[in-house]
Formats: structure tokens, sequence, C-alpha cells
């Protein structure tokens, strides 16, 4: 089958003929049809991400070894499983829940494998959805999607099931209240989806290119704000009427969490999802003087991601913008998320 691969950090995407791995076990077999590309596989492909101080978290040094096809956003067909998979749907379409855990741990007992601290997430420490093929340990990380369209459903599985998994620890905000949604990329735009399914009535959406705020507006975002303005944080806390009570983070970089955390009233909550890079520095006092929470929240369980399914089957979901591409452009697609060329989601396609 044809994969294609990291081969070495910050090299470019190799396509590559590779075995088409047989399943055993309770295995499944998914033959790709939708391959989200989402900004993480920035982070994967060039082997690190940037902590505060100048200092790098080395992936390869925490697992990840290559080569390695990423791709953790999946939908495709149940093409055969092991002989302890049970009986599967043959020959139907499924997403695929990447956050997979070791299964045995309290944690991926309770269900929350997202947050395991032995990993096995498909595109990141196993093969992932940039193939014709991938494999899956077991049945359970099947999600029907109903009647939804496969291109809209598949950035479920990580952009949207990562800000759904944010919201639930930020919310509730009351409708006098404010939410705001630091970035308008595929996290920030589905998180203002989201957000407004789930009843939420005032949104703002900070971001710094005007086309990705206009995006927002699109999508429900009642106000939106370029926080490159030199009087951002003013602007910040007129739009929210003294300051929102709960921020959700999708860029994560220091620029970002110093507006929202600085803008947060007494008793408000910041939680971060992005993942781009740098530090923190605050006065410890102020955490228990503001009554303040700041949450970190990585991806979202298989529950979630079941709970919003069913939301998206309802009707109630904005879709986000979703453009396709050949699964052959995956080299250049991450190119343009880099360059931050793109506005919502690209999906590839075999």
């Amino acid at each position: 089958m044809k994969a294609y691969q990291v081969t070495k950090f910050a090299a470019p995407i190799e396509a590559r003929d590779i075995a088409t791995p047989e399943p055993t076990g309770t295995e499944v077999l998914i033959k790709v049809h939708k391959a989200g590309v989402c900004h993480s596989d920035l982070h994967i492909h060039d082997g690190f991400y940037t902590m505060g101080g100048n200092s790098k978290l080395e992936l390869g040094e925490r697992g990840l070894k290559l080569p390695r096809t990423m791709g953790h956003e999946l939908y495709g067909e149940v093409v055969s499983g092991g002989p302890d998979a049970g009986d599967l749907p043959i020959g139907e379409g499924r997403l695929i829940h990447p956050w997979m855990g070791c299964g045995e741990c309290a944690v991926c007992l309770a269900g929350d494998e997202n947050i395991c601290m032995a990993p096995k997430s498909i595109g990141v420490f196993m093969d992932g959805a940039y193939a014709d093929y991938c494999l899956i340990p077991h049945p359970r990380y099947l999600v029907d999607i109903g009647d939804l369209d496969p291109a809209i459903a598949t950035p479920y599985s990580c952009s949207g099931v990562t800000v759904y998994s944010a919201l639930q620890k930020a919310l509730p905000v009351a409708d006098n209240e404010w939410l705001v949604i630091m970035g308008a990329g595929g996290l920030g735009l589905n998180a203002v989806a989201i957000a407004k399914a789930l009843d939420v009535k005032n949104v703002l959406v900070c971001d710094l290119d005007d086309s990705k705020l206009e995006a927002a507006r699109e999508m429900g975002a009642s106000e939106t704000l370029n926080s490159g303005q030199a009087d951002a944080f003013k602007q910040l806390q007129k739009l929210t009427d003294g300051g929102p009570r709960a921020v959700v983070d999708t860029v994560g970089a220091e620029a970002t969490s110093q507006l929202a955390i600085g803008a947060l009233p007494k008793g408000g909550r910041y939680v971060i999802v992005g993942l781009y890079g740098g530090g923190l520095t605050l006065p410890l006092p102020s955490l228990p003087l503001r009554a303040i929470s700041i949450i970190g929240s990585y991806t979202g369980n298989l529950a979630e991601l079941k709970e919003l399914i069913e939301l998206a089957k309802s009707g109630k979901v904005k879709p986000l913008p979703v453009s396709t591409r050949p699964m052959s452009e995956v080299g250049d697609t991450l190119n343009d998320l880099r360059a931050g060329k793109i506005v919502g989601r690209v999906v590839l396609s075999n």
C-alpha cells in the first residue's frame, strides 16, 4: 500500500510503498477514505514542541519513532478484523476515535484513554491515516456518523472533540456573560459552532487574521477582535463587559495566554488546548486573589466524541468550512497550513 511518512524530522514527507497490515487479535483494518490535516501534525513533523525559556520537548525522546505515518483524523471503510474483534460492520464507513491508551490502567478503565500515560494514538505513536489503510487496535474506537457528510465529520475526531471537551471545562457561561475563543483556525471555528450548538449566547473570537475573523462571524461569533492591535486588551474588556467568564485558547501562544488570563474577572476560567508554544509567568498570589482557574485540556475521550456526533446529527452544529484534496498532496497541504493559508480544515481523500 501507499503511505506518506515522516522518515526524518523536518524533512519532506515521503511517499513509500509498504506492506498492508494484517489485523490480529482485536485489531481492525480500515481502508482510508478521508484524513483530516491538523496543526498538531506540524509539531509531529518537526519533532518537537516549543516550551518556555527557549527549551524544546523532543518527541523522539518521548516515544515517537520514525518512520511514522501521520494523520489522526480518520474516516474509512471497515475491511477486516482479527479473530478476537467480534462482529464488525464490514464494508461500512466509520469515524475513528484516535486518542487511544493502553486500555488497562485506571485512567483508561475510567474512559479517559486520551490522557493515558502510555498513549497509543494513531498518527502519533502508531501509524495513522495518511495511507491507503490503517490498523486500529480495537473495534470500540469505531464511531457511526449516520448521515453526516464524512468530509465534515472527519475533523470532529480531533478539532471537534478537542474543543468540545474544552468547552465542557469552560462552561457554564450565563446569557449575560461572555465566552472568548482565542484563534479562528480549524479548532477555533469548530469551537464557535459547538459553543453556539450548546446555547452559549455571547461568543467573541480573537485572531490576527481578518479573513479568519470573518469566517468566525459566519460560524456564529457574536463579536470578533483583531488581537494584534495595540489596545486589544482594552477592547476585549470593553466588548465583554469587564472580562469574559471563560476563555478557550486554541492557539496556546504566549501572547494569547497573557491577553486571555489578564482579561479574566474574578472566578474566570482559562482553558488551553493550543500547542503553539512558549512560556507563562504569573504572580502566584494572583491566582487565589482572583480565584481564576487555568486548565489544560488534551483532545477528548471516546464518550465525548460520541456526544459530539449526536449533537452534530441533531443539526445544531454549523459545519466547519472544509476543502478536500487528494492524499498525494499531504506535503503541500502541511506547508500551506504552516504558512497560515488555510481557513477551516483540509481533508485528504483516497
